[in-house]
Parts: C-alpha cells; sequence; structure tokens
C-alpha cells in the first residue's frame, strides 16, 4: 500500500462506536454527547503494516502548550507559531476506504461564518501535516512497531490503543458491509 499525500478525513460513526464497543473503550468518542453532537472522528490517514491508519486531529488544551513533541503526540503549528491543534498517534485507529469520507475544506459563499472560520483552521491544520508528511509517517510507524513488539509493556503500550485487536474489529466490520 503506498502512502498519499495527506488529506483529512471522517470516520464512519458507526464503525468507531463498534471500535469503542468491541475493541478498546479508549477509542476517541464520537457519541452525541451534549455540546459534543457535531464532534466527529477527524484525522489525517498514514499507512502502518500495509494497513490505513486514521491519526485523530485534536483541539489545543491548555495542557498541550506545555507537551513536547513526543512519539506517540505532535503539536501543530501555524505559520505563526500559535498552537492550532494536536496529532494524537497513540489513538490512531485502523481505517478502510469504506469507513472513511474526505472532508470538504473549500470555503463556499454560501457558508456562514463558524463553517468558514472553521475551514480556515483544518486549512491551516493540513497545509501543516503536508508540510510534515515525512515525519508524521515516520512517527506513526515507529509507533507502531514499537508498541506492537511481543513481550513489551510499560506506559507508551498502555496510552496507546490495542491496535491488533482493531485491525480483527475492522476485517470484520468491512466482511459485514459486504454481506449486507
Amino acid at each position: 500500500m503506498v502512502q498519499k499525500r495527506l488529506n483529512l478525513y471522517t470516520v464512519n460513526i458507526k464503525y468507531v462506536r463498534n471500535l469503542q464497543n468491541q475493541g478498546d473503550g479508549r477509542v476517541f468518542s464520537v457519541s452525541p454527547q451534549v455540546g459534543k453532537e457535531t464532534r466527529p472522528f477527524v484525522g489525517i490517514i498514514v499507512i502502518c503494516n500495509n494497513k490505513q491508519y486514521c491519526v485523530p486531529l485534536s483541539s489545543p488544551k491548555e495542557k498541550h502548550r506545555q507537551m513536547k513533541n513526543a512519539i506517540d503526540f505532535h503539536r501543530i503549528i501555524d505559520t505563526k507559531g500559535k498552537l492550532i491543534g494536536v496529532l494524537d498517534f497513540n489513538n490512531m485507529i485502523p481505517v478502510s476506504e469504506e469507513v472513511i469520507s474526505v472532508i470538504d475544506i473549500k470555503v463556499y459563499p454560501y457558508d456562514n461564518e463558524k463553517e468558514i472560520k472553521y475551514k480556515k483552521l483544518v486549512i491551516d491544520q493540513l497545509n501543516f501535516c503536508r508540510q510534515n508528511q515525512d515525519i508524521i509517517v515516520k512517527k506513526a510507524n515507529k509507533l507502531y512497531g514499537i508498541v506492537n513488539k511481543k513481550n513489551i509493556s510499560g506506559q507508551l503500550k498502555r496510552r496507546c490503543l490495542n491496535w491488533q485487536k482493531l485491525e480483527v474489529i475492522l476485517d470484520k466490520y468491512i466482511s459485514n458491509l459486504k454481506e449486507d
């Protein structure tokens, strides 16, 4: 599988919930909680172990301002040096074409102010990711390799999702889609 130019994607809500319920309850929530009704699982797609993985983008929190880039975390900085998001490699999930959709980030004349502001933000985030694609892809693959080694334990492994288990769930999910 060939690594494509990075783009932003949303992941199917039913699939994400399936991962949470059957695989790992730590998968980022997309449930319609109060105030989070429109929070999709948004990320970039990287190839790890010949499989597609969606690395989630998150809004910056106060704690992220003090955090340094690490093997499982990367800060997204705009051209003015402002923190505009983070990549949570430890929370990346396996995906396939059947469960992802490209996000349309083009600004249209009929977009309202909130939509325009969001699109401009994700355009800046995507530009950063594209400019740092090699670093991002290498980091995802290094983390995947370290965490999936046999007989490895420790804090890093505990912070990361169980990707091998989630890959099995993805395969079952796709198989069920094809049967329907």
